[in-house]
């Protein structure tokens, strides 16, 4: 199952609720740009990367479960 999707965090609202969301998993997501992985989490994290285009987000978990949460979860962010 693909665990990775595509996303726009473009204001700091949408960015703010991306973090807020992410919290509720027990697995670790990552937010991916260029060679750069940052702390889906993390807030002050997010806020240091530019958000003014996509970026791709990663669960890492083999629970078929929580990705599927994770996938519906991140349509609201794409």
């Amino acid at each position: 199952m693909e665990k990775r999707v595509t996303i726009n965090l473009n204001d700091f609202s949408k960015a703010k609720r991306f973090t807020e969301e992410a919290i509720k998993f027990e697995s670790d997501i990552d937010v991916l740009r260029g060679r750069y992985i940052i702390d889906a989490k993390s807030t002050l994290g997010i806020f240091t990367i530019d958000l003014s285009t996509p970026v791709d987000v990663e669960i890492n978990s083999e629970n078929e479960s929580e990705i599927k949460k994770f996938k519906e979860i991140m349509e609201e962010f794409r």
